[in-house]
């Protein structure tokens, strides 16, 4: 993975940036991850389906989001990381073609488990944040 980090570090500190990256949510990612997921609501694929509900676009589905998430805390602490839990808000909605930024931060450290505090921003809006905590 590009910009993972050793996921070997002895210590973990509140702070720490985990490692950005973004991502745009062009119209065949959206598909794929519906035949992964089997989710095919219609109103994360299908333009004119959208546009009937008067939306600009397709929506990406806020589990893809999730899945960033979890991306990200991977590209820190693998090999050895498991995700014990995450917390998911979601804010806006993000559509189709949309450049999603993914930043995150370690917010406190006991033992073996470590909590991050993540963002999920598009342009100048925060569209979902999430507390993921990871044994590592």
């Amino acid at each position: 993975m590009d910009g993972a980090g050793s996921g070997m570090d002895a210590a973990y500190k509140p702070g720490e940036r985990l490692p950005g990256f973004d991502r745009v949510l062009d119209q065949a990612r959206l598909v794929m991850y519906a035949g992964a997921t089997w989710d095919w609501h219609r109103l994360h694929y299908d333009r004119e389906y959208a546009a009937e509900h008067k939306l600009e676009a397709p929506l990406v589905d806020g589990q893809m989001l999730g899945a960033l998430f979890a991306e990200q805390v991977y590209r820190r602490f693998e090999p050895q990381a498991r995700i014990e839990s995450m917390k998911l808000r979601f804010r806006s909605m993000v559509y189709a073609g949309e450049k999603v930024e993914i930043v995150g931060e370690v917010v406190s450290v006991e033992g073996r488990r470590v909590v991050c505090r993540q963002s999920a921003v598009v342009g100048s809006r925060t569209a979902a944040v999430c507390t993921t905590a990871v044994i590592v």
